[in-house]
């Protein structure tokens, strides 16, 4: 990757081109081709779009691109023929973690089974305790309807049920 690296550096600086100037011709950022002219693979996410890369730049410096290409994906091979079958499955197991909970997040369903999601959700703790609000509330309603039709402290059954009924037994 460094050998890569060095022939686009050295074919930018014989054409007297700054990084800058590649840079925004390429609308890439500095720091993209600075890492490419080192050889710094891990600067890019992605090794197709690092491929892809090397070709526009190479194309863009008036290089042989596919040669360049195929120095790459010689390159590329030699790299990946180094990784142990262990890291391999490691990572295929990372990937497919990734890839199940992607799919459980975008599920493509029928329009039948599709499943609605509220908008507006409350917790089911906030509606347990307004249920017990409303429980002790009533309780407290019901006592003092109770409490306000009981004969004072010292007032005979009789007067009270006169006054407040009307009816005397």
């Amino acid at each position: 990757m460094e050998e890569i690296g060095l022939a686009l550096k050295e074919a930018r600086e014989n054409i007297g081109l700054s990084i800058e100037e590649a840079a925004n011709d390429l609308k890439v950022k500095p720091s993209q081709i600075e890492s490419i002219e080192a050889g710094d693979k891990e600067a890019f996410k992605d090794v197709f779009a690092l491929k892809y890369f090397i070709r526009d730049y190479s194309k863009y410096l008036g290089l042989n691109y596919e040669d360049m290409v195929d120095e790459f994906n010689e390159y590329l091979f030699d790299y990946t023929s180094k990784i142990s079958l262990d890291d391999i499955k490691r990572a295929k197991k990372q990937l497919e973690k990734k890839e199940s909970k992607e799919r459980k997040e975008h599920r493509i369903a029928s329009p039948y089974t599709l499943e609605r999601k509220r908008k507006f959700s409350i917790p089911s703790y906030v509606i347990y305790i307004l249920m017990i609000l409303v429980v002790i509330l009533g309780c407290i309603y019901l006592y003092t309807l109770l409490k306000k039709d009981e004969p004072k402290d010292g007032e005979n059954i009789v007067s009270y049920v006169e006054t407040n009924r009307g009816v005397v037994v």
